[in-house]
């Protein structure tokens, strides 16, 4: 029997995924730890040779992590290499701009999933995907992705040399109050779409498939063992939908305020959308103007929950619960403090609807 390949992962939610669908055969080296920012990263010597040893490379893509291409295309030179966010069957949603959600266009997200039938629990897609407008699309969404990255997943970059991150966040406070709107025009590009889209189950469903087809192609004398993990994992996966579907329903109705724009993928699958974000989803710094929107919001519609972030100055936060009565907690869509392995993913979007469930 051929040995099984080697396999490296970019981010612990699609490690998961992949060590689900290699469950018995064999497990995947994982790049980015889970309470590192992937925006940017320095690969540690074990990672790189991972990258290098690697007979098969899953991972998001640039728009997620743009330093990692150049890591990929120099180090997994000769390997199998899926980027999910540009495969067939990915559903993907536009960056959202405006701070205020719902008062927006409907309607406006794209997908790939042609000939693809997703049509199950994504009745409503069309309707809540992108509560926006996007007449100025990637204008402000060039807000810095690749040289500003203060990302939610960024909860302990500092042990990986980027304590200057956290500084220039801290900056941002304090000095740079006004430079969110020149950020946007600077011209740092990070792409299309928003690249959070793991938090959707269906995209998991189908990349569970997708990744059982690579490495197959790859490993074809275990080609029935990784379908069937596949499959028994989609099974799984619309299990977990009903059990958070039944987390969400007591409080459908109640509304929520992200720190940065990251969750669009889990509104949409589960029908439960923010009222805005205090960030864009590349996490610039809020500028003052805002802040002072989303404080109105929160103060005058009465909203229920103002989610955190670990990663981010509270003081932001808590200046838009002053005088409100809202709750809050944190939410965090990497799973930092979760066992790697094939239950990260479903305990990652268990998680995160217990705590907006008990936020609300």
């Amino acid at each position: 029997m051929a040995e099984v390949p080697s396999v490296a992962v970019d981010i612990a939610p699609v490690h998961s995924l992949v060590a689900r669908v290699m469950d018995g055969i064999g497990t995947p080296k994982l790049i980015i730890p889970s309470e590192a920012s992937p925006h940017q990263y320095n690969l540690r010597p074990s990672e790189a040779a991972a990258l290098q040893e690697a007979d098969v490379v899953f991972w998001l893509g640039e728009d997620l992590t743009p330093w990692m291409e150049d890591a990929v295309e120099t180090l997994a030179e000769g390997a199998s290499v899926t980027a999910l966010l540009e495969a067939d069957g990915t559903i993907l949603h536009d960056f959202r701009e405006g701070a205020l959600f719902e008062e927006h266009d409907h309607g406006d997200h794209e997908d790939h999933a042609e000939g693809e039938d997703h049509d199950h629990d994504h009745d409503h897609e069309e309707a809540k995907a992108d509560d926006h407008d996007h007449d100025h699309d990637h204008e402000e969404a060039k807000a810095g992705d690749h040289d500003h990255d203060h990302d939610h997943e960024e909860a302990k970059a500092d042990d990986h040399d980027h304590d200057h991150d956290h500084e220039e966040a801290k900056a941002g406070d304090h000095d740079h109050d006004h430079d969110h709107e020149e950020h946007a025009h600077e011209g740092h590009d990070h792409g299309e779409h928003d690249p959070h889209a793991w938090l959707s189950p269906a995209n998991a469903a189908t990349w569970l498939d997708l990744i059982a087809g690579q490495l197959s192609a790859a490993d074809p004398d275990n080609a029935g063992a990784y379908f069937a993990n596949a499959a028994a994992g989609k099974a799984e996966l619309e299990e977990l939908v009903a059990e958070v579907s039944g987390i969400l329903d007591p409080v459908r109705g109640g509304s929520f305020v992200a720190f940065h724009d990251a969750y669009q993928y889990f509104e949409v699958d589960f029908d439960f959308p923010a009222s805005g974000a205090i960030s864009l989803g590349d996490a610039t710094d809020p500028s003052p103007a805002r802040i002072a929107e989303i404080q109105e919001r929160v103060r005058e519609e009465s909203i229920g929950c103002v989610l955190a972030e670990p990663q981010y100055n509270p003081g932001i936060v808590a200046t838009v619960l002053d005088g409100t009565e809202a709750s809050t907690a944190v939410m965090d869509p990497l799973g930092v403090g979760l066992d790697i392995g094939p239950e990260l993913y479903p305990q990652l979007i268990r998680n995160m609807a217990t705590t907006l469930a008990d936020c609300l």
